[in-house]
């Protein structure tokens, strides 16, 4: 499939969802106004436009008319802060495919793009992906992870967690880093994190109650042990 165009005018909004994007197996392009935009499109296909409605440009809607009037084809996801189911229909009747709403979750923005790329273009769906350690096995796409055979349902949190410690093994992670990879923000909440932390724990026990996977390092944050011990 061709690359996914993010349009936003805050570079931190691209930054975010181009990391999502990326690690959900999809090539981006960026875009900070609508302007920029429209130059990109004319001077190569896109598959799908993730579309802020709302920059300071003033352009959000005019890119959705341009690419409904010269690139009907192109699947677009708009974001908008604005929450009135009018302007829903307004938008969706405009074009286009789908309409999320900011502060939106990344995890929900990419199920959202990926079942509407399934749609148009089943043959661009590509494998689950599954992540292996030793006796664990995380499956991305459907939020579960097997532990040496049983397997347990996450939440899109937790699956998020779970995916950054084993793609960090034997790395002392700051719990601010965590906060900052998961929640998007730096103000960490030591309570939050926590709750988490001791629901992978569990997860992680093996049939004897030992859970040796992952050390809390004491004032700074916590390590997944790559070889189980």
């Amino acid at each position: 499939m061709d690359p996914i165009l993010i349009v936003d005018d805050e570079p931190g909004i691209r930054e975010l969802i181009r990391l999502h994007m990326k690690r959900a197996g999809w090539e981006t392009l960026e875009a900070p106004s609508g302007r920029l935009a429209i130059d990109t499109v004319r001077d190569r296909h896109v598959g799908l436009l993730i579309l802020d409605l709302m920059m300071d440009d003033g352009d959000g809607f005019e890119v959705l008319r341009y690419m409904r009037e010269n690139r009907p084809e192109t699947l677009i996801v708009a974001l908008s802060a604005r929450r009135e189911i009018q302007d829903k229909i307004e938008v969706l009747g405009l074009g286009a495919d789908d309409y999320v709403t900011k502060p939106f979750s990344p995890m929900e923005l990419v199920a959202r793009v990926q079942a509407h790329i399934r749609r148009r273009y089943p043959q661009a769906s590509r494998s689950p992906e599954t992540l292996r350690l030793n006796k664990l096995a995380l499956d991305v796409d459907n939020f579960t992870l097997h532990n040496d055979g049983v397997r347990h349902d996450l939440t899109p949190v937790e699956c998020d967690l779970l995916q950054f410690l084993m793609r960090n093994p034997d790395r002392v992670l700051t719990k601010r880093e965590i906060y900052r990879q998961i929640w998007q923000h730096d103000n960490y909440d030591d309570n939050n994190l926590s709750v988490y932390i001791s629901r992978i724990r569990k997860m992680l026990e093996s049939e004897a109650g030992s859970s040796n996977h992952l050390q809390s390092i004491r004032g700074v944050g916590y390590r997944f042990s790559g070889d189980g011990r």
